[in-house]
């Protein structure tokens, strides 16, 4: 008997332990997406940057629950994209994140040094910030790889488009526009539209008796860019989805428009501010590169190193580009000639391609960077102002309705990726 007691007390303390144990674990955990987790902590980590760039800014915020609530869905849609590109075997490697960190800090005129004593004075832990970049990037390009294929322009739509911007005078201006979302379900009932059109035009009331519009779309909206106060950024009004732009059309600065009905919900829009004036002008640069893609036989080291070497080479005068280009860069488009890109606009490549470039000096040759194609070099060799040729002018179109589009399905795609996951939160967001 008294063995049994003891057994039995051991148990029971055992499963007391394990109980106060798992109960901690899980007090650890905001929300399980599908077979992931989005942690306690990294819900505090995003409020706390959201408070430290609102203080920064001036900008006044919600309730700590508003914004744990707006963090916790940012989140989800980071792990649930974060699965997209491990299903894809999307991976962004060491030297593409390193690549990508010193264009940011190129860009800003920085060294790699002075910018990582900058993200550790503003973020505290630059391991922490360099992770959630590579995160950044890489949702990035799962948003870019999964929502380009559902877009086609036809010829008939740049027509379309052309002669309206003709008849308005061509204008190239920009709008910085905010969003608030205020979403219903798929396939939602008559009860639930009618909650959500409520909720839009208690907003619309709040926002005309003077409420801060950035405040309320932190507190209330269900766009994506909700934490950054319905920020959309810069855009021509050809580019905005075309909901956005007819009824943006006309409008003036500090303007408030909605509710917008659409199939994601009702829509309110303002105007943070305009710029831009007719043009008719385009920017070129004309370079020359040379690529080499890593694999079984060429490993990421030596593809870098070998245009390392070459960079050092071709500085002091030992090695000709031309020649060098057509006997070992991998761009079919470009061998031949010796690596020559002729005329184009920077805007037309890649990112990394397009930030290195543009950061270059003529003549000046840059150090290996990677790209998604692999590793280059590219030397910039003249700039020119053009006029808007029709050709441009289609070009221009082009990007705009290829904008516009992206804006809208990507909206469509984030909504059908949440839709079909697993979702349970689980940590209270007082």
């Amino acid at each position: 008997m008294k063995l049994q007691l003891l057994i039995a007390s051991s148990v029971a303390a055992f499963l007391v332990f394990s109980s106060q144990a798992a109960e901690q674990k899980i007090d650890g955990v905001a929300a399980i997406v599908n077979n992931g987790v989005v942690l306690d902590t990294e819900v505090t980590d995003m409020v706390n940057k959201v408070k430290r760039n609102a203080q920064s800014q001036g900008q006044t915020l919600p309730s700590d629950r508003a914004l744990r609530t707006q963090a916790l869905e940012r989140l989800i849609s980071n792990s649930l994209q974060m699965q997209m590109a491990s299903r894809m075997g999307l991976q962004i490697t060491d030297p593409q994140l390193d690549q990508a960190l010193e264009n940011v800090a190129r860009g800003e005129n920085l060294t790699m040094e002075q910018f990582r004593q900058r993200i550790v004075a503003e973020e505290g832990d630059y391991q922490q910030f360099r992770e959630r970049f590579r995160e950044e990037i890489t949702t990035g390009e799962v948003l870019r790889a999964n929502v380009q294929r559902r877009i086609y322009i036809s010829p008939q739509e740049i027509d379309s488009l052309m002669k309206v911007m003709e008849e308005q005078g061509a204008s190239n201006e920009q709008y910085n526009i905010g969003h608030i979302l205020i979403s219903i379900p798929n396939q939602g009932s008559t009860e639930e539209i009618t909650d959500a059109k409520d909720r839009a035009d208690k907003v619309m009331k709040l926002l005309r008796e003077g409420s801060d519009f950035k405040r309320l779309a932190i507190a209330s909206s269900s766009d994506s860019s909700a934490l950054d106060g319905g920020d959309m950024g810069w855009m021509n009004i050809n580019e905005m989805p075309t909901l956005f732009s007819d009824a943006i059309r006309g409008k003036k600065k500090t303007d408030v428009i909605g509710p917008l009905r659409s199939g994601a919900g009702f829509h309110i829009l303002t105007i943070f501010d305009i710029r831009g004036a007719n043009v008719a002008e385009a920017n070129e640069v004309k370079s020359r590169h040379v690529l080499i893609k890593p694999s079984i036989i060429m490993s990421e080291e030596k593809a870098r190193d070998t245009l390392k070497q070459f960079v050092a080479d071709f500085k002091a005068d030992k090695a000709d580009f031309a020649e060098f280009a057509s006997a070992n860069s991998e761009d079919p488009g470009s061998k031949l000639k010796g690596g020559d890109l002729g005329w184009a606009d920077p805007a037309m490549y890649v990112p990394a391609f397009r930030d290195t470039l543009n950061a270059l000096q003529l003549q000046e040759i840059s150090e290996p960077f990677r790209t998604e194609h692999g590793w280059h070099v590219v030397q910039l060799l003249e700039k020119r102002v053009v006029d808007m040729t029709a050709e441009k002018k289609q070009d221009q179109v082009y990007r705009m309705l290829f904008n516009r589009r992206f804006n809208e399905e990507q909206a469509n795609f984030l909504r059908e990726l949440r839709d079909q996951a697993y979702i349970e939160i689980l940590a209270d967001t007082e």
